[in-house]
């Protein structure tokens, strides 16, 4: 298995998640991947050992990427704790507005890695969201967002919320813009913390 990064990896990772939006994990095949890919099937081994080791590298450079992001934001002093929340709302759903497969494929499989404990999917995902905590306490502290709100119950409900949102839109998004959505989400979230 190779170690480093090209276009042939990018390239998999990129099939994949179209395959896997289409068809689901399980019914995905490593052969429909390589030729979503244009390479080789044998191909795919030089990069990647198995079909789960592919969904959980594309989960964790989801995560990865997510948390570097909403890490600089949360370090920036010259925003007030509203508009961070507004950055990093934006950056979760820029995700999937720029790549609509993923939104498929998160909605249908984080709930699985997390619950079954593969990879470190369930680590990245939680470290997001300590760091989102962070604004909703600075929020609090300058009194901005209601002293009242219980952050840890604000993070599952929200979390659950944003997941089901997703997948409503994944099974509508004709009839349902990832971008009217984000929209209502930043309302729903900062007028319930306000």
């Amino acid at each position: 298995m190779r170690k480093r990064e090209g276009n042939k990896e990018k390239a998999i990772l990129e099939a994949a998640v179209k395959i896997f939006a289409q068809r689901g994990y399980h019914r995905a095949k490593i052969s429909s991947i390589a030729e979503q890919a244009g390479i080789a099937t044998g191909s795919v081994y030089l990069y990647f050992k198995n079909k789960e080791t592919i969904l959980l590298t594309i989960f964790d450079r989801l995560w990865i990427g997510l948390t570097d992001n909403l890490r600089n934001i949360v370090k920036q002093t010259d925003i007030d704790p509203s508009t961070k929340l507004d950055l990093v709302i934006d950056q979760f759903f820029d995700n999937f507005i720029t790549n609509p497969s993923l939104a498929s494929v998160f909605v249908n499989e984080q709930q699985h890695l997390i619950k079954n404990r593969r990879g470190n999917v369930a680590k990245h995902y939680n470290d997001f969201l300590d760091l989102a905590e962070e604004i909703i306490r600075e929020g609090v502290q300058k009194k901005i967002f209601n002293p009242d709100v219980d952050i840890k119950l604000f993070r599952q409900f929200i979390t659950g919320g944003l997941r089901s949102v997703l997948s409503l839109w994944s099974q509508q998004s004709h009839s349902l813009p990832l971008q009217r959505v984000r929209q209502n989400v930043k309302f729903f979230i900062k007028h319930g913390l306000l």
